[in-house]
Order: structure tokens, then sequence, then C-alpha cells
């Protein structure tokens, strides 16, 4: 496994191959992440990984801030993967070397759920995921679903651009069916109880919809039950 560290090796580096699978991530790496890179191994003949916090996708100062970032520990977990090729960390001046500002925006039609309450955060998504593929030059990206509007936008944008397929993968939960996330390590005990709790509700819900005659009687009934236990 070998760690790239700017554009100038990755360039040289990936130059021979054209069969490259790509797992694009934050840090924070999980089993969800490991996963995702398992996939990749399998379906490509090299792999790569990136860890890049983007700023440009967060609206929220502190929550850039607070994002959990230890290299030390995701390098350790990523060194157990077996056949994994390469990592890349670059810095802020690799991934914006070009430096003309984006010109991505996101439809009207697809301003709903998190892009209607983040602003500028899924522009800022499209135009990091633009530049790693880029400089990657993947044959496949790999993505969990567990962000599926994030997925469903990279996937529509990167295939109409690039030849590169854009897969997406199953969400992986631990064991009380929570999904993993790199933001988990954000919460306490008591926290992370209580969303493993909202995780399993909304999961019986979703089993039980199927038989559900009158769609709005049983949404009433469950927004009373949510207002009293949570």
């Amino acid at each position: 496994m070998k760690i790239i560290l700017n554009n100038s090796i990755l360039r040289k580096t990936l130059g021979p191959f054209n069969d490259i699978g790509f797992v694009p991530t934050m840090g924070g790496i999980h089993e969800g992440h490991v996963s995702l890179i398992e996939k990749s191994i399998k379906f490509n003949k090299k792999t790569i990984v990136s860890i890049f916090v983007n700023p440009k996708q967060f609206n929220d100062i502190k929550d850039l801030k607070s994002y959990p970032s230890n290299i030390k520990n995701d390098l350790a977990i990523l060194k157990k993967i077996r056949k994994l090729d390469f990592i890349y960390i670059p810095k802020f001046k690799d991934i914006y070397e070009d430096k003309e500002q984006s010109q991505i925006k996101i439809k009207k039609k697809n301003k709903i759920l998190c892009a209607k309450y983040r602003k500028g955060h899924f522009e800022g998504v499209l135009d990091v995921m633009s530049r790693l593929t880029t400089l990657i030059k993947p044959k496949k990206i790999y993505m969990g679903k567990k962000d599926f509007q994030q997925f469903f936008l990279v996937r529509n944008f990167i295939e109409k651009r690039f030849n590169t397929k854009v897969i997406g993968c199953k969400t992986i939960r631990n064991k009380n069916k929570l999904a993993l996330s790199s933001r988990n390590f954000l919460l306490d005990k008591q926290d992370l109880k209580d969303v493993e709790k909202i995780t399993k509700t909304f999961l019986n819900i979703k089993n039980k919809l199927k038989n559900i005659r009158n769609i709005n009687i049983f949404f009433t009934k469950i927004k009373k039950r949510f207002r009293k236990v949570f």
C-alpha cells in the first residue's frame, strides 16, 4: 500500500493504470468505508482511497471544525485491508490547484431534503467530486447509499461528464440497526442510544407500510407516538 501526498506523485503513480476503483472519504474511517474498499478491490485491478475534509461543502464553520478527523486512526484501519493499493491524502492546494470559481448549481427540482437546508453543500460536494475524478480518472467510484441524495446527485453529475461509473453500495449498520457514519463518533452513549431507538422505529414503520391501507391515518398516529417518545 502506497500513501500519496501530492498531485505530482499521484499522476506518476496512477498513470500506467486504466482500471482504477476509487473510494472518496473525508476520514473517520469505519466498517462502511471498509465494505466499499473491499468491493472496489474485488472488481478493479487497482483501488485508491482518498482522505480529504472538503471545506467547500460545509455551510457552517462550526460543523467543519468539529468534523471527526483522526488520520492516525484512519491509516491504522486502512493498513489492515489486504490488497488496498493507494491512499491519497491531498492538501487543499492539491484539490483546488485549478483556482477557477465553480459554476456548479443544483437544479431547483433537486433543492429538497438536505439541499433545502444546507445551502451550497451539494454544490461543494459535486465540485470536489469533479476535481477528484479529473485527478484520479477512475473507472468506477464506490459510494454508500446511506446518503442517498448525495449518491443520486453525484452519480448523475459524474456519469454525464466523465467515462466513470458511480456504484451505489448497501448501507452498513451496527448491531442495533444504526447506519454507520463518521459523524457517529461525535455522539455520546446516550445520544447513540437515542438515534438507535429512532432508527429501529423508522425501520419498523417501513416494514408496516406494506400492509397499510390508509396512509394518512397511519402517519397521524406515528406523529403522535413520536412526540410522546422523543
